[in-house]
């Protein structure tokens, strides 16, 4: 089997990491930043049904915002613990701005989730609104505490 090297992500200490908003990689001009929710490994996770729903309402939020040009990509982690947001021209300022939005904007939206039809989404019955609703309102202080200056880990 050919040697593979350590991916970036697999090198943070996660048995120390926090609840927070990290920058977990540059390559060129796109920012990755790791949007962890919730403690890695102390056995509470986001639900596929909340993680799926935020998913959902994060990936439309961000790209309707003010800031729709600079996002390139917004997903869950496969672990459960949070999320991914890929940027391109977005200072570390606007994007905790854009995530902290679209956490305010999560924790209290009322109304039907977008894109969740046969049509649109392969899994579209694994949602869970008020659950999601209570994980970005149980995230929220923990981004608007935040200062771009500390976006690291």
């Amino acid at each position: 089997m050919q040697q593979m090297e350590r991916i970036a992500s697999f090198c943070v200490d996660h048995t120390v990491l926090q609840r927070g908003m990290y920058l977990s990689r540059q390559d060129g001009d796109v920012l990755t930043w790791d949007i962890r929710m919730k403690r890695p490994n102390q056995g509470d996770y986001l639900s596929t049904g909340a993680a799926h729903t935020l998913e959902h309402l994060f990936a439309t939020y961000a790209r309707n915002s003010a800031y729709s040009a600079g996002v390139v990509y917004v997903g869950p982690m496969g672990c459960r613990t949070g999320f991914y947001l890929l940027t391109r021209g977005l200072t570390p300022a606007q994007a905790l701005e854009l995530t902290a939005a679209s956490f305010r904007f999560m924790a209290g939206y009322d109304g039907p989730i977008p894109g969740a039809s046969a049509s649109e989404c392969g899994n579209y019955r694994d949602m869970d609104l008020p659950a999601a609703r209570a994980e970005a309102a149980a995230m929220l202080p923990v981004l608007e505490a935040l200062t771009p200056d500390q976006l690291h880990y």
